[in-house]
């Protein structure tokens, strides 16, 4: 992959994270599945952001925090993903091309307005989201620079964006452009319930179209229709080249042919946000597989990432983490 400008392009949800901490009352009281994602119109967003603590903003969206985390390790990243031409998109923007990410996706001038995604975060570290996915929702093929795709190693999918019709046909012209130039394919399952609602369509997307997958073990036993993480993990065996599958303070398992790598997760003082945690493993492995990395050393690069995520609120590096992976496998 040295040939190509980019190491990973990101196709996601470009929103704004806005986090605060809660209890188990209030996710409760606001109908929130602790720990899940929910989606909402305008008017549950604005509600649930009135009844809200004080937060803390920044930009956010899973693939983008993927996209950050390479940057963060010295990596070359480019992201695709729309917003509007409001004060919220000129945030995302700016801070997105602030650290080192490609973005050049152009701003929605009508429709919905820049989504977010409200998080509430409880004394075990469990992060609960509701997302208003706003103009982010209206992202579609003619979104796919196939000029970026083509220069990019791998073509990295977020799968909170499977819900609409055109998102889906993105992914797919993506995936179609990625493998004609030689490159690689990569998903994230993102979210058990998504699995839920598309299981045949993702399945399908695995088998023909992803050469990396990543999913924790709630959403592999969802897609495999199975409650034992054993016999997820042997459906996946075969379906693409490469599965890394999280399963938090148990570490990570990387399935490739006939191998099954066992990956411990790293050490941290205190889980403060599990926010973001997905994200950033899959930051770690991808920036190890773009540099040829051996799967081990990919999910050991992961954990480190995912680690130093979760030790501090917000779903983007605290501290540069090529610095951190520096001292930590010296």
């Amino acid at each position: 992959m040295n040939d190509a400008a980019f190491d990973v392009v990101g196709l996601g949800n470009a929103i704004v994270d806005v986090i605060a901490p809660s209890d188990d009352a209030f996710i409760a009281r606001h109908g929130l599945r602790k720990g899940g994602m929910t989606l909402a119109d305008t008017v549950a967003s604005e509600a649930l952001y009135g009844a809200m603590g004080p937060a803390t903003e920044m930009s956010g969206g899973s693939a983008a925090n993927t996209m950050a985390g390479i940057a963060s390790l010295g990596g070359r990243p480019a992201f695709f993903g729309r917003v509007r031409d409001d004060r919220l998109g000129e945030v995302f923007t700016h801070d997105i091309r602030a650290i080192g990410v490609g973005y050049d996706t152009p701003p929605a001038r009508n429709g919905e307005p820049t989504g977010r995604c409200l998080i509430l975060v409880t004394e075990d570290a469990e992060r609960t989201m509701q997302t208003f996915l706003g103009a982010s929702a209206q992202f579609g093929p003619e979104d796919v620079d196939d000029a970026v795709v083509r220069d990019a190693g791998i073509a990295y999918l977020e799968g909170y964006l499977f819900d609409p019709a055109p998102a889906r046909a993105a992914f797919y012209k993506a995936a179609q452009t990625a493998h004609a130039a030689g490159r690689r394919v990569a998903l994230s399952l993102s979210d058990s319930f998504c699995v839920d609602r598309h299981r045949a369509e993702l399945r399908e997307l695995v088998d023909g179209h992803v050469d990396i997958l990543f999913a924790n073990e709630e959403e592999i036993v969802s897609l495999y229709e199975t409650a034992d993480f054993a016999a997820a993990l042997d459906a996946v065996r075969g379906r693409c080249e490469i599965a890394a599958l999280t399963r938090s303070e148990k570490g990570s398992v990387i399935v490739s042919g006939n191998e099954a790598i066992e990956v411990g997760a790293e050490p941290v003082d205190k889980a403060v946000d599990t926010t973001g945690a997905g994200d950033l493993y899959a930051a770690g492995f991808l920036h190890g597989v773009s540099h040829g990395r051996s799967l081990t050393e990919c999910g050991r690069l992961g954990s480190i990432c995912a680690a130093e995520v979760i030790g501090h609120f917000g779903a983007r590096p605290a501290v540069p983490l090529k610095d951190l992976v520096a001292e930590e496998t010296g």
